[in-house]
């Protein structure tokens, strides 16, 4: 199955790609890849709540190209905003930072 990444040109314009991973019954995660393509360092991710007839289901899944149909770009943008980092720079040994 052949990865599907869609463009997204961020506020402050970066372009994106996104991606609909790991989807579930009620919820699917969406990643913002970076440009830069070479690490994942700075990729992002946030979750997308979905509420069709599959969130009545906890043994159902949603597809994921049903989640990225709906995905506009307003949508693309509120959920960048509230993205978190895939990965941390800040190695932790023993607590510190």
């Amino acid at each position: 199955m052949a990865r599907q990444i869609r463009p997204f040109r961020g506020p402050d314009g970066t372009n994106w790609g996104v991606e609909v991973q790991v989807p579930g019954a009620s919820n699917a995660m969406i990643v913002f890849h970076h440009p830069g393509g070479k690490t994942a360092r700075l990729d992002r991710y946030a979750w997308d709540i979905w509420s069709g007839p599959e969130s009545r289901s906890v043994t159902s899944r949603v597809a994921p190209e049903k989640v990225m149909q709906l995905l506009t770009e307003e949508k693309l943008a509120l959920l960048l905003r509230r993205s978190m980092p895939v990965s941390n720079d800040l190695s932790r040994v023993n607590g510190k930072a």
